[in-house]
């Protein structure tokens, strides 16, 4: 059976669809929970690199050491094995930061329902095929990509964020938005108060209510886009066939 490492980097954070996705594939996930001291184990073992999201910055080394082995293993994973890859939110950034990218904060943060364009160098790149126009998508970030590797091709951008989504030849995929966010993913912040705080200081009193009824009527939606971009990926880098 072939394996996911997914790289965790704060509590109640889960691939949320895609672990679907991996289940149909006959692939199993194995998750590693770095902010607790847990180790990288050695990447041979595994098919697929999928990197989450989470509170820390890429530059927060100090407060955070093993981020830099996670970049040095990022690293290796995509420039010198050239696997598959896909890193969502800080796992997007740590993708660029990695492979010779700049990462700062954003002008103005995104969270909750906002749009994404895919841009035309994606009409010929196999990772975003049949992927046309503006999308909606889930978010939440306060910094963003500032300048993408120089192997890196840019696929998607927002009004806030030109940088969206890069694609690292046809093996690695950094989105900048949470394609992992389910219907699942949404409910289960009602019950995480840290979540549900973190939201409101984000949006103000009643957030939850505003995102989730926004959010929910478009999951269908959300979840086609997040399916296209994995079933690209398996198909263009060779990690399903």
């Amino acid at each position: 059976m072939k394996q996911a490492l997914v790289l965790q980097h704060m509590d109640h954070d889960t691939p949320g669809r895609f672990l679907d996705y991996f289940i149909e594939d006959g692939i199993r996930p194995r998750s590693v929970r770095l902010w607790e001291g847990q180790e990288i184990p050695p990447l041979k073992d595994f098919d697929l690199m999928f990197v989450l999201g989470g509170a820390m910055d890429v530059w927060e080394l100090e407060e955070n050491p093993w981020l830099k082995g996670e970049m040095q293993a990022i690293r290796e994973w995509v420039a010198e094995r050239g696997k598959p890859y896909i890193g969502l939110c800080l796992g997007h950034q740590l993708l660029a930061k990695a492979l010779g990218g700049e990462v700062g904060l954003a002008q103005e943060s995104e969270v909750g329902v906002h749009e994404v364009t895919v841009n035309g160098a994606a009409r010929g790149h196999r990772l975003f095929e049949g992927l046309r126009g503006s999308y909606k998508v889930m978010q939440w970030h306060h910094a963003e990509v500032k300048t993408p590797p120089k192997e890196a091709t840019v696929l998607a951008a927002s009004p806030r964020a030109a940088v969206q989504a890069i694609a690292i030849d046809d093996h690695a995929l950094g989105l900048q938005f949470h394609a992992e966010f389910s219907a699942q993913t949404v409910a289960s912040w009602e019950s995480l108060p840290s979540f549900m705080a973190a939201l409101e200081r984000e949006l103000g009193a009643g957030a939850y209510a505003k995102v989730s009824a926004e959010a929910y009527p478009l999951m269908p939606q959300m979840g086609a886009m997040a399916r296209r971009i994995y079933d690209n990926l398996k198909s263009a880098s060779g990690l399903v066939r």
